[in-house]
């Protein structure tokens, strides 16, 4: 195999291709016109010795060879980007760095606030651009897609670095007129009213205090799923149902709703919230900046 055939752009046209499985859609990944991106693709074919992708109907699907090399080749893309673009040192008030950080509604309402107060005074030019966590998070950090992952532990994989970002507790909360909850609640009490609950992405898995209640066998009565944690606190007002969600939340919200919050009537236990990033950006100097602006805003 001579690599002198091979330049880091094939690659890229390789990846962007493998990945849309389209010359269209990779075109336009690529900022290349179809035309230009074909004749990537007859040279990577030349090269490989091989079809790479072939089409079937309206759709180009990867030969045994081309699935093959998706993921090695995008390790390699990475690899390379990692090293030219990692600078010795980063200096936040002048950096014009843009990241982009993947996290659940919950955290980007009680973190964020406090994040972009710091960075007004420390880096006026960094950006910061919030994705929804999606079906497969994991992958997009792998694929370098994104700078961070934020998740509870229990999500957490073991393919790149993490460290914690906060702890949170989980309380009832219900309107504060609500008649049929004093000061305290009980386990029954607490199964018998009815519940507003969070359940995200298409997928809609439960959430980790859903989980934990069916996980030992309590029941509790559904009356409405939302799309979000932060439209919860508002399904609550002027009704007698209640929620379970984390002492964070639940502080922003009862300081612009009529809320009352209650302790849980059952031991469980804390929510950990996990900070992670790809193994290639460990010692990248802006990397681990923001990281701290993140932890040092959650504990402050």
């Amino acid at each position: 195999m001579n690599l002198n055939r091979l330049d880091l752009n094939l690659l890229v046209a390789l990846d962007a291709l493998l990945v849309e499985r389209s010359i269209t859609h990779a075109a336009e990944r690529l900022h290349l016109s179809p035309s230009a991106t074909s004749g990537a693709l007859a040279r990577l074919r030349e090269f490989f010795g091989d079809e790479l992708l072939t089409q079937i109907g309206r759709r180009m699907v990867p030969t045994p060879l081309g699935e093959s090399l998706q993921v090695a080749v995008r390790d390699c893309l990475l690899h390379v980007q990692a090293t030219v673009e990692i600078k010795p040192e980063f200096d936040p008030a002048t950096s014009r760095r843009n990241f982009k950080i993947m996290m659940s509604d919950f955290v980007s309402t009680v973190l964020m606030p406090s994040v972009l107060q710091r960075m007004q005074s420390e880096a006026p030019g960094v950006t910061i651009e919030l994705l929804a966590n999606d079906e497969e998070p994991w992958e997009s950090l792998s694929r370098g897609e994104i700078d961070f992952l934020v998740l509870p532990q229990n999500f957490v994989r073991a393919d790149h670095p993490a460290q914690i970002l906060f702890e949170d507790e989980y309380v009832c909360v219900c309107w504060s007129e609500n008649p049929l909850v004093g000061d305290s609640i009980s386990l029954e009490q607490c199964l018998a009213l009815g519940h507003v609950v969070a359940r995200l992405g298409k997928q809609r898995p439960p959430t980790i205090d859903a989980w934990f209640f069916e996980r030992f066998g309590h029941t509790r009565r559904v009356d409405v799923i939302a799309t979000t944690f932060g439209s919860v606190p508002h399904m609550l007002v002027g009704t007698n149902r209640l929620t379970i969600m984390h002492r964070r939340l639940a502080n922003v919200y009862c300081n612009s709703l009529p809320l009352k919050v209650l302790p849980v009537p059952i031991e469980m236990p804390r929510l950990v919230e996990m900070i992670q990033w790809h193994k290639y950006r460990d010692r990248d100097p802006a990397r681990i900046w923001l990281a701290e602006l993140l932890t040092a805003s959650a504990a402050g």
